[in-house]
């Protein structure tokens, strides 16, 4: 299963991440991890993005997704994939999408986590980070089992300084403009589901995986 998760900046597309992962045995493939790994290990690829990264600009749409291909061929990939952070935009999900037609493969199912506003703005607001991993904490909704420390590395937590009211509001008004559109793009392919994204991480984990299994959830 291929899967697309989707949703704003404190929606809970990390924490419900790593239960789909664990859930359907599929790797999490997140782009910003292959860009840092195809840099690092100087790839073919990862030295064509550092070009544009050396000169402070975005590397290009077609390297990014030539990235996923390289990715997703790989043998951990042959039962799905759970894609993270691309598309962020139309045209982006369109050079996915042909992408992914060339190697006979497609997305099954785009999963849209959605949180009201002021929700977001206190998640964002509370939250507190592992500065190794990024998973993210909070408080009150997910709170580590140890005090301040991740619960995977055991790395003391950090709350980030843009995690303000003002970045917070900013951060879903960029996503609800240029990043929502895609959702329309997936509707009409009919493979996109809409689920409750408030309440505990348990419940939401429930709605995902009814949804995925097709007893609830209205297409999107």
């Amino acid at each position: 299963m291929n899967l697309l998760l989707f949703g704003p900046p404190g929606s809970g597309k990390g924490t419900q991440a790593d239960f789909l992962t664990r859930e359907y045995g599929i790797p999490q493939i997140s782009t910003g991890d292959i860009l840092r790994d195809d840099v690092k290990r100087g790839t073919e690829l990862g030295l064509k993005a550092r070009e544009f990264m050396n000169r402070g600009e975005l590397v290009p749409d077609e390297v990014m997704v030539e990235m996923i291909r390289e990715r997703i061929t790989r043998p951990d990939c042959a039962g799905g994939f759970l894609l993270d952070g691309f598309p962020r935009t139309v045209p982006q999900a369109e050079a996915l999408d042909g992408m992914l037609e060339t190697i006979g493969q497609r997305i099954d199912r785009l999963l849209y986590l959605h949180v009201e506003l002021e929700e977001l703005v206190e998640r964002l607001t509370g939250r507190w980070v592992c500065p190794r991993c990024a998973r993210s904490y909070h408080m009150v909704n997910n709170r580590p089992q140890d005090d301040m420390k991740c619960n995977v590395d055991r790395t003391g937590l950090v709350h980030r300084d843009d995690d303000t009211e003002q970045t917070a509001r900013r951060r879903a008004e960029v996503f609800y403009q240029r990043t929502y559109p895609i959702l329309a793009f997936y509707r009409q392919r009919g493979i996109s589901v809409e689920v409750d994204g408030q309440g505990s991480i348990a419940e939401v984990r429930e709605r995902v995986k009814r949804a995925l299994q097709g007893q609830t959830g209205e297409a999107a």
